[in-house]
Parts: structure tokens; C-alpha cells; sequence
């Protein structure tokens, strides 16, 4: 069984989806927790560690867990001792995708606290791969107020907007799994990557592993 670690319950379906698309029969649980982003806005993420592995604990049964928050990803997966199995960030294969596509990256986000953690990524996976990555960061304003109300497509027009708005990059980075649906919106001709369905395919591949 694949435990999905959330901050949002916008993202249950969004992972039930592409389960039924790309691994039907995957058993999957959900973890439900927006506390953790909250806290990790106002005071930085170091400041949830130990509330991250409380939760990692709670993944009794799991063979693998899947973390689909970006702002805490990092520490999630500094901490598989919690959970006594492999857990991965969502965002990783996204950020391998970003490198191999070129030196130039720009991450679009709706939250601050997103933006240090996916640089941070992108700069480790670039450095894993022996390339060289500049990385622009844009957070798009108003764009989380609309998520949080509901408003799932409102936010989605929003960051498509402004990815189409990147010219001079080789891949736009969409921070969060929030903004999934801005990938099939942009119009723009640079590749434009989201981390739900990569990410997925490796907390499945993580199981079959084991």
C-alpha cells in the first residue's frame, strides 16, 4: 500500500484520478493534514519537523510514502526512520525533468514557502546530473486565494497565465500540485511540468521495489 502524505484535500481526487488512469489497482491511503502547510507558511518549514514525522508515523501499514506538498517535501524525506519505509517528495522526478530539459528554469508557485524548497531541488538534481541550471523563481499573486476557496480553475487560468508569459526558459516549473491544471491551459512552446503524475509513478515504482 502507497500512503499519500497531503496538505490540502483538493489533492485526493487529483491522485485518485491518475491512480485509476496509469495504476489501476495501486492501494493507496490518504493523509489529510493542512495544518502542516499553515504553520510551515508562518514560520518556515524547519518548524514542522517533528509534526512531519508524527504524521509519517501514522503510515501504518505502508510499504512507501508519497509526500505531495512541495513546502515540506524536503523534510519528509530526510526522515523515512519515521516511517520505517522509503518516503519520496512528489516534486523530485519533476525537477530531474526540469534539468534534463535544459540550463534554464522558471518555477511558477501560488505560495512563498514553495519557491526556496523547489530551487533547492532543481540545483540538487542539476548537481546530480552534472549539468549546470540558472533558476527564476515567479510567485503568481492571487492565485492561492482562489485555491483555497474552491476555485480550482480560476487558480489554474491564473498560473497558465503566467507561464505563458516565459519566454526565455527551457522548462516552466509548476510548484505545487495545486497547479496541475495549468499544465494542459499554457499555451506557451516551452515544456511546461507538473509533479502529480511523475511523482505518482515513483511512490509506485518505490512499491514494486520492495
Amino acid at each position: 500500500m502507497l500512503a499519500l502524505l497531503h496538505t490540502s484535500p483538493l489533492h485526493v481526487p487529483v491522485f485518485e484520478a491518475l491512480r485509476d488512469e496509469d495504476h489501476p489497482g495501486l492501494e493507496m491511503r490518504h493523509f489529510v493534514d493542512e495544518e502542516l502547510l499553515a504553520r510551515a507558511r508562518r514560520e518556515g518549514p524547519e518548524a514542522v519537523v517533528d509534526d512531519v514525522r508524527d504524521a509519517l508515523r501514522k503510515a501504518d501499514g505502508a510499504r512507501a510514502v508519497l509526500c505531495t506538498c512541495s513546502t515540506i517535501g524536503g523534510i519528509a524525506e530526510e526522515a523515512p526512520a519515521e516511517a520505517g519505509v522509503p518516503v519520496l517528495r512528489v516534486d523530485r522526478p519533476m525537477a530531474a525533468a526540469a534539468v534534463a530539459e535544459g540550463a534554464r528554469a522558471v518555477v511558477l508557485a501560488t505560495v512563498e514557502s514553495t519557491l526556496g524548497p523547489t530551487v533547492s531541488l532543481i540545483e540538487e538534481e542539476a548537481r546530480r546530473a552534472g549539468r549546470p541550471v540558472a533558476v527564476r523563481t515567479r510567485l503568481v499573486e492571487g492565485a492561492w486565494e482562489r485555491f483555497e476557496a474552491g476555485d480550482v480553475d480560476g487558480c489554474a487560468r491564473l498560473v497558465a497565465s503566467a507561464a505563458d508569459e516565459v519566454t526565455d526558459a527551457d522548462a516552466i516549473v509548476l510548484a505545487q500540485v495545486s497547479l496541475a491544471r495549468a499544465q494542459r491551459l499554457a499555451t506557451t512552446t516551452v515544456p511546461v511540468l507538473s509533479s502529480p503524475r511523475p511523482g505518482l509513478a515513483a511512490g509506485a515504482q518505490a512499491l514494486y521495489q520492495r
